[in-house]
């Protein structure tokens, strides 16, 4: 990314500013991802380092009139450092459905990606921890979730997308389409996912729609079908 590139990002991050907590307990870490999302026109009203924190200061934010856009939390957390990180998103989301999550991991724990995609069907997302060092990604991902959108790290998507008990139920889509829900799961839009295969939006949005309709997907869904024809596979 030249230059010019990168200004015009930094201004439109900026113009989309969403409010964040963070829940990390290495404090290197949480200092790194606050320096990240400030730097950029975000703002991080708090940052905690452990779940039990996490949802008290939701909670009393929450209470107070300011519940935040976006939870970046990991997923193992003190106590144990095992699900605490996952359990509290899944918590959060069910008490407040407006919060958008994303949870981070060091490795693709299969069980907690899925256990979080199916609490919620938008506002949502998985990553890998080694993706924040791709700057741009993690910026895009945080403010995706905050919107309401999703976003899967390509790693999840693979392994999720590529189990063999659940290859029954996409035997009907084609390659093709199979490759286009992943990188739909990653939370791309269909721009994105045309410039990615080197084909038109037009074929893009027609593979789409062959998708919605194989996997039973009606219009009167709406623009949560994306995140559905997913979560369709994911709880088949």
């Amino acid at each position: 990314m030249n230059d010019t590139d990168s200004a015009a990002w930094a201004r439109e991050q900026e113009n989309t500013g969403v409010r964040v907590v963070i829940a990390e307990d290495s404090v290197l870490l949480r200092e790194g991802l606050t320096r990240l999302l400030t730097d950029r026109g975000h703002e991080v009203v708090a940052g905690v380092g452990d779940a039990e924190a996490l949802l008290k200061v939701v909670g009393e934010l929450a209470a107070g009139g300011s519940l935040p856009d976006v939870v970046v939390a990991d997923v193992r957390m003190p106590p144990t450092h095992t699900d605490e990180g996952v359990r509290a998103a899944v918590s959060l989301r069910r008490d407040h459905p407006g919060l958008g999550v994303l949870v981070l991991s060091q490795y693709v724990e299969e069980q907690y990606a899925t256990e979080l995609l199916a609490a919620s069907s938008r506002g949502v997302g998985y990553l890998l921890k080694d993706r924040v060092a791709e700057v741009r990604e993690f910026i895009d991902a945080v403010v995706r979730v905050a919107g309401g959108g999703t976003a899967l790290d390509p790693e999840v998507v693979a392994q999720l997308l590529g189990r063999s008990r659940k290859q029954d139920v996409l035997a009907h889509l084609t390659p093709r389409e199979r490759e286009v829900l992943g990188l739909m799961a990653e939370g791309r839009t269909n721009s994105a996912i045309a410039r990615q295969l080197v084909v038109s939006d037009g074929a893009i949005e027609k593979h789409v729609s062959n998708i919605f309709l194989k996997l039973g997907l009606s219009p009167s869904d709406g623009d949560h079908r994306r995140v559905l024809a997913v979560l369709t596979y994911l709880r088949s």
